[in-house]
């Protein structure tokens, strides 16, 4: 048995415990140093730095902060802001929740020493927004910017608005040591650097801001806390990878700047210079579209977006259209004999009709859509109420109170309905005035002057008139009248028994445009109805003259200057009881002082009731603000002092002050909030007053919405017609879409998309154009010939007219279709358009289309290798020669099509398409009838399909697909016209389209986008300095 020294373990046990513990910390060292390498080591609690401030905290992996659940609550601030860039979280690629891993670059390439003192650049132009997140959201970033260029220090001011910056590449540390970084930089910037050299193991270090909103001044390292990153450990035989990016709005001085110091107190940051970096790579020989170069970091990458919770705009929701063109379709020919035949010839098509230049655009019309597709842009109409076709200036004064009735409280009368609907302009006949007294009574009409002299004047009444008439005075010292009758400017009467009717006058009175006459009502004393009265002109009715209480008009002014308390006075009023439901109004020492310049302030008798009474002020038409709605009252304040005096001095003293200080402020009575106010409203269908007319001033407004009655109707018969063809064989599940387009003299055709069950078999889908005819309408032949008799009587109970099958009105759904767009220098967009492209045909699985590039000598990369590469089923290419020539261009790639009865889709290269494109241009193409001009949606600065802000282009029709045939039939493009210049070559094509015989359908398609692009470096052109600049 051997012999364990257990005496001598013993007496050695400190020792023993000492080498354990030595051999544990080397192992825990060791493996410190190797999570470090691979980007992962453990967190440390870092103190804080120079001068107290709190440093901010390194990310971990793809950026993230990993925070542990024991970190206390004073450092969550920080942890919050070093998270990932906001708003990325929804532009990351992948599934609901968890976006798939990101492309990123784990390996560089070869470096060389060449490449010392200057990084890498990257622009992306015209791009608006002031937050990082809005680069990223840029189409092309990152890896097609619009210009490659190079930097020799980490400082860049371009003096330039609306773009952003990527600058890559590597740092080299001077020494071994803890570094600190800070950026700084107007807009929104971030900073990333890399454990080592590759471009996956970037962190954020460093931002400002991450709204776009933040900013800091040139060298302003310590603004924010997040500018300044916390200490890094670095080795200065090694090159470490950074990333910065920069977005700079249309404000503001551009700059961005990266320092670094050492991690010793009272240092300060240096912009890092170009000593200590490096190039990633040299970029100088490589073409726009060569981009596996570029690197991919957690803070530039390839990526999709995540579906938004809720989308901005509702088109985006899911609707059925998108996808319907997957349902496998009927055949056309088990569909021949549901409906009767009939000929199809609509008035609207201008056949051999002589239209003048551009003139097509009138002669256009829309069709009506059920159910409704959400193509109204409802989230624009904040800026463009086009759609309510009501005056700018008229929503912002009165808004939408005109649809609105107030409810009347208890104890009002009906002639309060009359007041609201006087008070929106809605006018009796009887209100009209014959030419030669209205003549006589602008010639007597002035307005108020406050500084008229003081004479007392006796209102004359009309024996017998039980109706209180306001009657023009002049203002009076107070005295014994004073007690019986109320002080009041110019009026207005109105005879009750006028002999002829009496206009509205107010936009025709001989006054200089910048005044209008304003009629506002004021509490005063009920006039006996003994007392005599006589108009002293002719009867007038006002807007807002009533014997009842009526609306007063709200007037707003800017307060006027406080006067010392000793010219103030007043006297305790007694109000006139209101209902419960209305505010109270007191008339008190301040009546005085809301009114305008120059009106003197009614004063009612205690033991008198008080009544309206009409008082009509001169007003500029700056302080005229909307009227006040029936029902809302008042609420006068009272005098605090309590001084007493006259209403007449109070008034004296008023006038004279405003005849001293010139045109004073005025000060108005505070309107009363009436919470309790409610009122009747009925449904409003804006719908109704459209027209099928090419609207060309609402860009926001959306497909025509066809009722659902007249769609359900027309679908209930054909459903009849075509079970007792087929013995009930089909059943419908839903209506996916009805397209009408109306003819007022013949009858209206509806494209019926419907999704059935077949009995016994599965969903199917059809999709028919059906006509239905106007009773006893003669429809003529396409041709010109003499129309056919009256169709014979209907054969249905109700009487009402049968379906019928247009002839020569069928798509068919195997047509080829080819998409023909000239290019040059567009690389960026070539192959997002190709990528576009390949996406459809995957996506859809329809090999029946091609794309036809003609290529006008791009240099800024190959088309032609592009197209082959790229995974669609057909394409061609066409190589000219020349200066860009667009309409050259489109005629080229139509020529290039062999078989006439294929459809032509003249297309443009910054578009996004839909996934049912092709369904749609097949169904909208008939061959010798129709051809198709969508309405593509024009996306504004910053703006991206998956956040649309932008309106639609409804006077643009260069996105148009025709039959082949038709296309030669017509005369193909105007290329001897259109030669040097680009722009009205559609609307001159459209002319003769429309000459020709064929109907144009004008549809808004869902999710159909131009994207925006910036026009520099366009068709081959240069800069100023006549640099040859990479631009694409």
């Amino acid at each position: 048995m051997p012999w364990f020294p257990v005496k001598k373990v013993r007496k050695q046990m400190k020792l023993l415990l000492l080498l354990l513990l030595l051999t544990c910390a080397a192992w825990l060292t060791y493996v410190h140093l190797s999570l470090a390498r691979q980007g992962r080591a453990p967190r440390q609690r870092l103190g804080s730095g120079r001068d107290g401030e709190k440093l901010t905290g390194v990310t971990e992996g793809r950026g993230v902060r990993a925070v542990p659940s024991t970190q206390k609550a004073e450092d969550s601030s920080e942890s919050r802001e070093e998270e990932q860039v906001p708003g990325d979280a929804n532009m990351l690629p992948g599934g609901p929740g968890r976006p798939p891993p990101p492309n990123l670059t784990h390996h560089t390439p070869p470096w060389r020493e060449e490449y010392k003192g200057q990084v890498n650049l990257h622009v992306f132009e015209d791009w608006c927004g002031g937050a990082v997140g809005h680069l990223r959201r840029n189409l092309h970033f990152p890896l097609f910017p619009h210009t490659r260029t190079t930097v020799k220090k980490l400082a860049v001011s371009p003096k330039w608005k609306n773009y952003g910056l990527r600058i890559f590449g590597f740092i080299h540390p001077a020494r071994d040591g803890d570094v600190q970084f800070s950026v700084a930089s107007d807009d929104n910037s971030e900073f990333w650097l890399s454990l080592d050299e590759s471009p996956a193991a970037a962190q954020l270090v460093a931002f400002v801001g991450k709204t776009g909103s933040e900013w800091t001044a040139p060298g302003e390292f310590t603004k924010f806390s997040s500018q300044v990153s916390r200490p890094r450990r670095l080795m200065a035989s090694r090159r470490y990878y950074f990333e910065l990016l920069h977005k700079q709005d249309d404000r503001g001085s551009d700059h961005v700047e990266v320092g670094w110091r050492a991690f010793l107190p009272g240092l300060k940051f240096e912009v890092i210079g170009s000593a200590h970096i490096s190039l990633y790579t040299d970029e100088s020989s490589l073409k726009m579209d060569h981009v596996a170069h570029v690197p991919q970091s957690p803070a530039s990458h390839v990526g999709g977006y995540l579906p938004q919770e809720e989308p901005s705009a509702d088109m985006l929701r899911p609707d059925p259209r998108d996808t319907f063109f997957l349902t496998p379709r009927m055949e056309p020919s088990s569909l021949e004999d549901v409906l009767e035949p009939c000929a199809y010839a609509p008035t609207y098509v201008l056949k051999d009709f002589p239209i003048a230049r551009y003139q097509g655009l009138q002669f256009v019309y829309l069709s009506f859509v059920y159910p409704n597709d959400y193509t109204r842009l409802t989230h624009m109409e904040t800026d463009n109420k086009c759609f309510y076709r009501e005056s700018p200036l008229y929503l912002e004064r009165f808004g939408f109170y005109k649809y609105m009735k107030m409810d009347k409280e208890e104890g009002e009368d009906d002639e309060e309905d009359e007041v609201q609907r006087r008070a929106f302009l809605f006018l009796n006949p009887d209100d009209f005035l014959a030419d030669e007294e209205e003549g006589e009574l602008l010639d007597s009409l002035e307005p108020t002057e406050a500084s008229l002299p003081q004479m007392g004047r006796k209102p004359p009444a009309l024996a017998g008139h039980t109706e209180p008439a306001a009657t023009p005075t002049l203002p009076t010292p107070p005295g014994p009248l004073d007690e019986q009758t109320p002080r009041r400017s110019r009026a207005l009467s109105w005879a009750a028994g006028a002999a002829r009717p009496l206009p509205l006058f107010l936009g025709r009175a001989p006054r200089p445009p910048s005044k209008v006459y304003v009629t506002r009502v004021r509490p005063g004393q009920r006039v006996s109805p003994r007392a005599p009265r006589s108009p002293p002109w002719p009867p007038f009715p006002g807007v807002f003259l009533h014997p009842r209480p009526l609306p007063r008009v709200q007037l707003r002014a800017p307060p006027r200057p406080p006067r010392p308390q000793g010219r103030r006075t007043s006297s305790p009023q007694a109000t006139e009881p209101r209902p419960p439901a209305r505010a109270q109004a007191t008339q008190g020492g301040r009546e005085g002082q809301a009114r305008a310049t120059g009106l003197a302030a009614p004063r009612a008798d205690v033991n008198s009731s008080l009544e309206a009474q009409p008082v009509t002020s001169f007003l500029t038409l700056s302080q005229v603000s909307r009227p006040q709605l029936p029902g809302e009252g008042e609420e006068e304040e009272e005098e605090e002092d309590g001084e007493e005096g006259a209403p007449g001095d109070e008034a004296a003293s008023e006038d004279s002050e405003e005849e001293a200080a010139g045109p004073a402020l005025g000060r108005w009575r505070e309107d009363a909030i009436d919470w309790q106010r409610t009122f009747s409203v009925g449904a409003v269908d804006f719908e109704l007053l459209r027209s099928d007319w090419n609207d060309l001033r609402c860009n926001v407004s959306g497909n025509l919405q066809l009722p659902e009655t007249e769609a359900v109707d027309v679908v209930a018969q054909y459903m009849e017609r075509l079970n007792a063809r087929h013995a009930g064989r089909f059943a419908l599940l839903r209506i996916v879409n009805v397209e009408k387009r109306r003819d007022s003299a013949r009858g209206s055709r509806f494209l019926l998309e419907l999704e059935l069950q077949e009995r016994g078999g599965g969903r199917r889908r059809l999709s028919e154009y059906v006509f239905l005819p106007l009773p006893g309408a003669r429809v003529g032949d396409a041709d010109g010939e003499s129309p056919d008799p009256p169709p014979a009587a209907s054969a249905r109970p109700d009487g009402r007219p049968e379906l019928c099958r247009p002839l020569r009105l069928a798509w068919r759904q195997d047509v080829m279709v080819h998409f023909i767009v000239p290019v040059k220098n567009q690389a960026r967009w070539v192959v997002q358009f190709l990528a576009d492209m390949a996406a459809l045909h995957a996506r859809t699985g329809d090999s029946h289309f091609s794309v036809i590039l003609v290529d006008f000598e791009s240099e800024d990369m190959d088309v032609e290798q592009a197209l082959r590469v790229a995974r669609l089923p057909r394409y061609q290419y066409l190589r000219r020669s020349g200066n860009f020539e667009r309409s050259a261009g489109l005629q080229a790639g139509v020529d290039a099509v062999e078989d006439p009865s294929s459809i032509v889709f003249l297309c443009d290269l910054h578009i996004h398409f839909p996934a049912n494109i092709l369904d749609g241009i097949r169904k909208h193409c008939v061959e010798g009838t129709l051809a198709f001009a969508p309405v593509v949606m024009r996306l504004g600065c910053g703006s991206s399909p998956h956040n649309p802000h932008g309106y639609w282009e409804v006077n643009g029709f260069g996105l148009f697909g025709i039959y082949k045939s038709d296309f030669d039939r017509v005369g193909g493009m105007n290329t001897e016209e259109f030669r040097d210049q680009w722009g009205g070559e559609d609307w001159e094509l459209l002319d003769r389209v429309l000459q020709a015989g064929l109907e144009v359908e004008r549809l808004r398609l869902r999710n159909f986008f131009h994207h925006f692009h910036s026009k520099r470096g366009m068709w081959g052109t240069r800069s100023r300095k006549g640099s040859p600049a990479e631009r694409s």
